[in-house]
């Protein structure tokens, strides 16, 4: 493999607003770096390759869940909250991560799963066993109707309804995702506490913030009303594919429960000593940037959230980026957004949006240019492609229920590519790994992108290192945004400076007027056109970022 030359390490910062205008680099451990031959990523894996991420110029990582779980869900079932998975290694493996990642001044975030464990959770075998035990209110449990059907009409993410009988209590309990990830009850005052219990002791072991999922499914209606159907010319598939009859009902009552902000006020109240950060996650199809706004708002919720705008299908406009900006500025203007192209959900964003390479670097300047804080996922700065993965080789229960007219998330899953000349990319040395590496990969590997001047792993770098360079980026104002001739424009400001960013999204030439001033290029290898004589000719995808001091 081809030796990178890394960057110094940075000392490590305990600044509490570390958060604001980050870069968060995913990882799927699983997927990320096996160290023992077993065909599956693991956290020794991570420790290996931080000098890599670290590299890349990133503030954080964000790993996905590693606990102790049956992998129904690959780890979102949870078993135990407090002790790391065997596949993945041991408490003393994670220990290691986060010592590796403050040594490079890299913070750690992990996943939260907190809406609901795995059915094999002792909490859940214990509430599972009568209605009378210590725990049998700690999951959501409720009576059939009278003809034997779920108390409700609620619906599973995962397909079907949301609900399943338990036949040693004779009651159904909710399930907002698969059979066997049943939904805690926020409503018991002693299961906040437990899962604030959880989030202490990862405090305490060093971690710099968490990921929330689902942060919305916390708490239901406690009278388990009825969801209302939702007109078909309002159903978005964002959160579930076309194809799952989820999309057909407004989640009114099985999510977005007001009284989750008190639960969130905990948590941050929690988190407040140790200068930690929270991400959540907001799954709604229709009201996701107006919770955004709710979670986020003022400095006792949570520091930042995610909606799904930015993770659709179809390609963006520059028309769609400035209503959903104009939308984050109306009802989320005293919170913070965290945006993401790609994760480890969606088919990874150049596939999902057919992008050119042109594109795929237009977008990548624009994310680091934009107002919040960015997540890019791993393999992402390579320029991967979604993999194509056979209906045999799946893993993904979600793709298996829906194939072939949904194929799952495996084929953003699969290994990192670390080598070209390595049957496994350089990821494991088994003889078969937990989802096959995609032969398409290979060609995109570390090694090969490091050793090739014009591969988007070097853009990467130039784009995050632009926004760290600029304050104004980081945490600046925005002006509104406006679009001409298909060209996305506006100003970030702060710190003695205003940066003119404007983007080209789409294959003509175009022609802006700049405003007044005395704006000078900026210094950097993502944006190379000039304005002559008050006009900026922009070419097909193409970014421009000006600057001029301010008094």
């Amino acid at each position: 493999m081809t030796v990178q030359t890394l960057q110094a390490a940075q000392p490590f910062s305990r600044d509490p607003d570390w958060w604001r205008g980050a870069v968060i680099y995913q990882i799927y451990p699983r997927s990320y770096q096996d160290s023992t031959g077993d065909g599956i990523g693991d956290l020794a894996g991570i420790v290996k390759r931080l000098p890599y991420i670290a590299s890349l110029g990133v503030d954080a990582i964000w790993i996905s869940p590693f606990f102790t779980s049956p992998m129904k869900d690959f780890g979102y079932d949870v078993s135990d909250y407090c002790d790391v998975d065997p596949m993945f290694g041991q408490l003393s493996d994670f220990d290691a991560v986060i010592e590796t990642a403050h040594a490079y001044g890299v913070k750690v975030m992990i996943d939260l799963v907190m809406s609901h464990t795995s059915d094999q959770h002792p909490w859940f075998v214990e509430s599972a066993k009568s209605t009378d035990n210590d725990k049998a209110n700690w999951y959501v449990w409720a009576d059939a109707k009278p003809d034997g059907t779920p108390p409700n009409n609620w619906l599973s993410i995962f397909g079907g309804s949301a609900w399943q009988w338990s036949p040693a209590r004779m009651q159904y309990f909710l399930h907002n995702f698969l059979t066997s990830q049943p939904d805690l009850n926020f409503h018991e005052p002693a299961v906040q506490e437990a899962l604030l219990d959880a989030s202490k002791f990862w405090l305490e072991r060093g971690v710099d913030g968490f990921r929330l999922d689902t942060i919305n499914f916390y708490m239901h209606d406690a009278e388990l009303r009825d969801n209302p159907a939702l007109p078909t010319d309002q159903r978005n598939s964002s959160i579930a594919p076309a194809v799952n009859p989820y999309n057909w009902q407004e989640h009114l009552y099985s999510k977005n429960h007001p009284d989750n902000l008190k639960f969130l006020r905990k948590l941050r109240a929690l988190m407040q000593p140790y200068n930690a950060a929270a991400v959540g996650e907001v799954g709604d199809a229709q009201r996701g940037l107006e919770i955004l706004g709710e979670y986020t708002a003022g400095d006792d919720l949570m520091h930042m959230c995610y909606a799904f705008e930015l993770l659709s299908g179809d390609k963006p406009t520059a028309e769609y980026i400035k209503d959903v900006m104009d939308q984050v500025d109306d009802v989320a203007s005293d919170g913070w957004a965290c945006w993401a192209f790609s994760n480890h959900d969606v088919v990874r964003h150049p596939s999902r949006w057919n992008l050119s390479d042109d594109a795929q670097r237009m977008f990548t300047t624009l994310m680091m240019c934009l107002k919040g804080s960015a997540c890019i996922y791993q393999g992402e700065e390579l320029g991967l492609a979604e993999a194509d993965v056979a209906f045999e080789d799946l893993q993904d229960p979600y793709g298996i229920e829906f194939w072939p007219e949904f194929k799952g998330r495996d084929g953003c899953r699969t290994p990192m590519v670390w080598e070209s000349s390595n049957q496994n990319g350089g990821f494991s040395t088994a003889d078969k790994t937990w989802l096959p590496v995609s032969a398409d990969h290979l060609s995109q590997s570390v090694a090969q992108s490091e050793a090739d001047a014009g591969s988007i792993i070097h853009h990467y770098r130039c784009a995050i290192a632009l926004r760290q360079a600029h304050e104004a980026l980081k945490t600046g104002t925005c002006s509104p945004m406006s679009v001409d001739q298909g060209c996305l424009v506006f100003t970030r400001a702060g710190c003695g400076e205003e940066l003119y960013c404007a983007f080209n999204l789409t294959d003509d030439n175009a022609t802006l007027e700049v405003p007044v001033g005395d704006w000078q290029a900026i210094d950097s290898a993502v944006t190379e056109a000039a304005p002559q004589g008050g006009k900026l000719n922009l070419g097909p995808w193409q970014p421009c970022i000006l600057q001029r001091k301010l008094t």
